[in-house]
């Protein structure tokens, strides 16, 4: 039993992450902290809490924390774990997108241009990020008919030739350099002209190629004019998509600008690169209940550019945010030289704060929009539910049930739980079945109901979710299952309507079974995609867990009893040589060749098996 007052006496004073656990073991909640001890302590000893952290606090089992040299370390590995885990009471970052970049391989002696979505530290120029993938394939595809670089991956230094061309020559869009047919100094030439265009000079290069089809025209070459004229067009769109917001200053920068709503923020992004805006994007955050601007502007930061394969020179915020010195040397580090957050209060950067705030404040007041309608329908489908059934009152509060197991080993439950028509994620809940043995449905509904009905008649009201009755119970199958469910509720004494969900041959919702009738719902109604909808969410809420438990111990196996064995060891010793019952045949010599294997570790192996 985890006793949390005396696990507290034990946290220690460095800076770390820590992890907040519920019952079923879930992680809930990671936080950062300069002092671990000061930080966990707080949770517990002070009462000044906002109401999503003490709803966060009711649901603490246990704490785990990680030790970390210093703060950056700290403030990495907790964007991580928020990625990784997406804990229920942390503020989440709902998008997580790679962009595209253009690489040119200059570190190789017939450098390549090509598409790439990971900056590395190899030698090679990137250029970007770029928000659409369209916009990078066609910058590639100018680059190519402009300076014919090769796009092929083959290694090619000079010592051997190709017997043939790939259809890019035959295209006139590569030199075929793998053919020798191109001298090194002119290839290198070609190759920093693309530089340069994608350095920003494009207008120099417009200007070149406009001189060139003047040429071509009055030497009554019409079609290699035609070319030029083309070529020119396509740049000149390109550049003119990208907004000119700074003629003092080519140092790339992110501006970022936020809107605040009830229930959602959001964070829109500038990108500005060679003193253009190449491109914005918007993300939206939830879980803000009780969250500050500066907060929810600092969540943002951690996640993101934790993220991101590519941090700018300089990131302009709205407001001063805590440890804003901390996000310096974080991105510094990333980036491998000094990078400045900054809060401009006049200027141009201010003035372009302005106008994303407004940006991002249309974007939520659209979603909010849509969220109202969203509302207005589940409720009209709701009400429709009550009609349909003849219930006395609205089922205001709606509780589906859903068992999953594979041959009953590791038998779960869900609850998920609709509060009018819309799904309340913070009331669903998870059951481990106990005291059911073998793939028995029936058996494991009826502990699972009689959990939940207990916890919710429980005198001490544990405020954990169940101590609010479900107005409509609804079960995932047919009379078999509503019988249980009823005789379940019957027997505390309760009066709860259920209902099951039965699906067609397609295993596809088909309609309710409710006092003993089934009522096939039609697609076309509004409460059949309610039905569905609760459904499907109950059924995907079961396999989650069930997947979770199964992948836990799924990969157990007799290398797990032996000394000096880790988890490391083990895989790599099934890798070579394919499973348990060959490891048992080999001799010390040859186990000690497997990676990450020393001679103890593999005497321990063979002892093991040879007694």
């Amino acid at each position: 039993m985890f006793n949390i007052q005396e696990e507290l006496k034990n946290v220690p004073d460095n800076p770390g992450v820590y992890q907040m656990k519920n019952e079923f073991g879930e992680i809930i909640y990671v936080g950062k902290a300069k002092n671990l001890k000061k930080r966990v302590r707080q949770y517990f000893q002070s009462k000044n809490h906002s109401g999503k952290i003490k709803a966060m606090i009711r649901n603490i089992a246990e704490f785990e924390y990680i030790i970390t040299d210093n703060e950056v370390e700290a403030l990495i590995l907790e964007a991580n774990y928020i990625k990784k885990y997406k804990p229920k009471y942390n503020t989440l970052l709902r998008d997580d997108k790679q962009y595209p970049y253009i690489k040119i391989s200059v570190q190789e002696k017939y450098p390549r241009i090509y598409k790439v979505r990971e900056v590395k530290k190899d030698g090679a120029k990137y250029y970007g990020p770029y928000i659409s993938n369209y916009a990078v394939n066609e910058i590639i595809d100018i680059i190519g008919s402009l300076y014919k670089l090769r796009k092929c991956s083959l290694k090619l230094d000079g010592s051997r030739k190709n017997k043939r061309p790939c259809l890019n020559y035959h295209i006139n869009r590569c030199t075929a350099p793998c053919m020798g047919n191109v001298d090194y100094e002119e290839y290198r030439e070609e190759v920093n002209k693309a530089i340069n265009f994608l350095s920003g000079k494009e207008e120099e290069i417009i200007e070149s190629l406009k001189e060139k089809m003047i040429l071509a025209s009055e030497n009554l070459d019409y079609e290699m004019a035609a070319k030029y004229r083309d070529q020119i067009k396509a740049l000149e769109l390109i550049t003119e998509k990208q907004k000119i917001v700074s003629t003092t200053s080519i140092i790339d920068q992110d501006v970022i600008g936020s809107a605040i709503g009830i229930e959602e923020a959001c964070i829109q992004i500038f990108f500005i690169r060679n003193g253009k805006i190449i491109g914005r994007e918007h993300y939206l955050l939830t879980n803000i209940e009780n969250e500050t601007r500066q907060e929810i502007i600092s969540s943002f930061l951690t996640q993101f550019y934790t993220g991101t394969v590519y941090v700018p020179k300089e990131v302009y915020i709205e407001t001063e945010i805590d440890d804003i010195e901390l996000f310096e040397k974080a991105l510094s580090e990333k980036r491998g030289n000094k990078v400045s957050v900054k809060v401009p209060s006049k200027g141009e950067k201010s003035m372009l704060i302005k106008m994303i705030k407004k940006n991002a404040l249309e974007i939520l007041e659209k979603g909010s929009q849509r969220i109202k309608r969203n509302l207005d329908e589940s409720m009209h489908a709701v009400e429709n539910l009550k009609d349909l059934l003849q219930l006395e009152e609205i089922p205001a509060r709606i509780e589906a049930y859903d068992i999953s197991n594979i041959q009953g080993v590791e038998s779960v439950g869900s609850m998920v739980v609709f509060e009018k028509g819309i799904p309340s994620k913070s009331n669903y809940r998870r059951f481990k079945i106990k005291t059911v043995k073998g793939p028995d449905d029936y058996k494991s509904m009826e502990e699972v109901l009689e959990r939940r009905i207990n916890r919710g008649l429980s005198i001490n009201q544990d405020m954990n979710g169940f101590n609010k009755m479900p107005d409509l119970i609804l079960v995932d199958g047919g009379k078999g299952q509503v019988g249980i469910a009823e005789s379940v509720i019957k027997n505390f004494g309760i009066k709860i309507p259920i209902c099951g969900m039965i699906k067609d041959d397609k295993h596809t919702t088909k309609g309710l079974i409710y006092n003993g009738q089934e009522i096939e719902l039609k697609k076309t109604d509004i409460v059949y995609r309610l039905i569905y909808r609760i459904q499907e969410e109950a059924h995907r809420f079961a396999i989650e867990y069930h997947r979770n438990l199964r992948d836990k111990t799924l990969f157990k196996s007799e290398l797990d009893n032996i000394e000096n064995i880790g988890e490391k060891r083990k895989i790599n010793l099934l890798r070579k040589f394919g499973s348990v019952e060959n490891i048992k045949t080999k001799s010390i010599d040859e186990l000690v060749n497997a990676p990450g294997m020393n001679k103890r570790a593999a005497e321990s192996v063979f002892n093991y098996f040879n007694k």
